[in-house]
């Protein structure tokens, strides 16, 4: 199972709180895939990351409903592979969730809620320690932090994944993929049951990633997991279909963490 650190009276960043993560870094760092430029991603990914996710990069997951979703896809590639992945920041994080997409609970570690005065300290331990890390900054991350944190994972080969927008990023990214679109399939007239959700990702960033463009996935797919949406395939953002959900902001949160449930129409 993964290891869960919650903030124990005064937060994991406390004196004890860092050594078990210190001491979680010498553990599994040794069993990284240290000699390889890039981090692999499932192979439904490979349209929105060809390459794989390079280490020392930072990336943005943001938009709505999906984003918690395809922020647990991204990791489960490292995972699989072998890596030792870390979360920050989602108290909601749905262990179930994480294992259907395909992340190795084995190889998780879990920081529910890193207290705000140190949550920088938290996340610059976790990029010491493991591959891949998923932060969701409980508040705005001052620049300087922010600054230390790209500069970090650059030198110890690290993925930073921040699960947010700019108003708590304030640095630029490398990779930014953001849900801007999402719709369920499976409900008749009355009747049926959501069986998929077709999510639309936006991809943007800086080098290879300059050219936004967008892309449709199975998020989830029909029979679980994740899976690209063959027949349109990639898009570019400037001609893409900016369909949206017909639910509630709460319900599109609910389904993100938990799976489908039937959305509240609109009223009339």
């Amino acid at each position: 199972m993964s290891s869960i650190l919650d903030g124990m009276a005064g937060g994991v960043a406390g004196a004890e709180g860092l050594a078990r993560l210190a001491a979680a870094a010498v553990r599994t760092r040794a069993a990284t895939l240290a000699g390889e430029r890039a981090l692999p991603v499932a192979a439904a990914l490979t349209a929105l990351c060809p390459d794989g996710l390079r280490r020392g990069s930072t990336v943005a997951v943001a938009g709505g409903a999906g984003s918690t979703s395809l922020a647990l896809v991204l990791l489960a590639g490292p995972s699989a592979a072998g890596s030792w992945v870390a979360v920050a920041g989602v108290p909601t994080l749905g262990l179930a969730a994480a294992a259907g997409f395909g992340v190795v609970l084995g190889r998780l570690v879990v920081v529910s809620q890193p207290p705000p005065p140190s949550c920088a300290t938290v996340l610059s331990t976790l990029v010491d320690a493991f591959d891949i890390v998923l932060a969701r900054p409980p508040q705005r991350v001052r620049a300087a932090d922010a600054r230390r944190l790209v500069a970090r994972a650059r030198e110890r080969g690290s993925v930073l994944l921040v699960a947010s927008g700019d108003d708590r990023w304030p640095e630029p990214v490398d990779l930014r993929l953001t849900a801007v679109a999402t719709t369920w399939e499976g409900l008749g007239d009355g009747h049926g049951h959501l069986r998929a959700r077709r999510v639309t990702v936006q991809v943007s960033g800086r080098r290879a990633a300059a050219r936004t463009r967008r892309v449709e996935l199975w998020l989830p797919a029909p029979g679980g997991g994740v899976a690209p949406v063959e027949s349109t395939g990639t898009t570019d953002a400037t001609t893409a279909d900016r369909t949206t959900a017909d639910w509630t902001t709460a319900d599109a949160a609910t389904a993100d963490r938990f799976g489908p449930r039937l959305p509240h129409r609109r009223a009339m």
